[in-house]
């Protein structure tokens, strides 16, 4: 038995393999969906040949899972494409927000032409010489305006709360959305390991606060302590808490694994992450897994099932009362 959502892995954590090989890797390994970072070294959204780039990657994405295509998610956390010497800047709350805001435009544009189940973007962190109040006019303002540029292109944006930005919390985020109406087009992305760090209820107490705007999950493991990125197992996440809480507020989406750090080990970190979710799932849906890839009832998992909301939310609930 799957899960009801989509398990992908992160293109960003495969930053040592041009990005069709990337692809091939992730398939065979039997993930259903990428997100895809735009940014070196894979796709450049403003390079001579984008256009090219994002065809031959729509047409990659439709090969896989044996031609039944894997879902896409656009995510836009490259370092250093916008100004070689300032990570992440310029960001929407700097004084001058212009090449980002271009470069989340050609976001949109791209997944657009995807079919991209989102574009994940985050706020940033406020400069010295800003104010509080300073950076929620800027974000309200430009955030509007991608919001009419989405919602043109028929797509949504999904905001992701990051530690040390000023969206920094799923309640910041909610606060945004609070403040713009919370137009259609506009929903939350929720990095599980950030949780540990800074959100008052966890994950769990995250997952669910999101949840009327849930659009894109980034699975990965983390201290409690810091916002450090590791692989499962190396951190304090819960896993199949993670995974029972998804499904319980009935989630369909994208569930990623990001590894932004670990290009140098990517195959094998693909595998074991997919393996490490699998028997996570495994745990609060009650199925035992089998190492060929399928589980007890033989269902073929390089494949998507469908699956009844209503049993996996009864299985997510006993698990939890069993972990609790």
């Amino acid at each position: 038995m799957r899960p009801p959502f989509l398990l992908g892995y992160g293109t960003n954590g495969f930053g040592d393999h041009p990005l069709r090989v990337a692809l091939d890797v992730l398939d065979d390994v039997g993930y259903d969906a990428v997100a895809v970072t735009l940014g070196f070294p894979h796709l450049d959204p403003f390079a001579p040949l984008a256009g090219d780039d994002v065809t031959a990657l729509r047409a990659h994405l439709g090969r896989m899972r044996g031609g039944t295509g894997a879902a896409a998610v656009v995510e836009t956390g490259t370092r250093y494409l916008l100004d070689p010497l300032h990570k992440h800047r310029p960001t929407l709350v700097d004084r001058d927000a212009t090449l980002r805001m271009r470069y989340l435009e050609r976001a949109v544009e791209i997944a657009a032409d995807l079919d991209a189940r989102c574009v994940s973007f985050f706020s940033g962190i406020l400069p010295d010489d800003a104010s509080a109040a300073d950076g929620w006019a800027r974000l309200r303002e430009r955030v509007g305006e991608l919001v009419e540029v989405a919602g043109e292109r028929g797509v949504r944006l999904s905001l992701e709360p990051e530690p040390g930005m000023l969206v920094e919390t799923v309640d910041d985020a909610l606060r945004l959305l609070g403040d713009l109406d919370a137009p259609p087009e506009l929903g939350i992305t929720v990095d599980v390991g950030h949780c540990l760090v800074v959100e008052p209820g966890g994950v769990e107490g995250a997952l669910r606060a999101a949840a009327p705007y849930l659009s894109n999950v980034q699975l990965d493991d983390m201290p409690a302590t810091h916002h450090e990125h590791r692989p499962f197992g190396e951190g304090d996440i819960d896993l199949p808490l993670v995974l029972a809480t998804l499904a319980d507020i009935g989630y369909s989406g994208v569930a990623a694994v990001e590894l932004p750090r670990h290009s140098h080990d990517a195959p094998r970190l693909a595998r074991d992450s997919r393996a490490a979710l699998m028997r996570a799932w495994a745990q609060v849906s009650g199925v035992r897994p089998d190492p060929a890839g399928t589980d007890t009832t033989g269902t073929d998992t390089a494949s998507p099932q469908a699956t009844s909301t209503d049993t996996i939310s009864a299985d997510a609930h006993s698990s939890k009362e069993a972990l609790s």
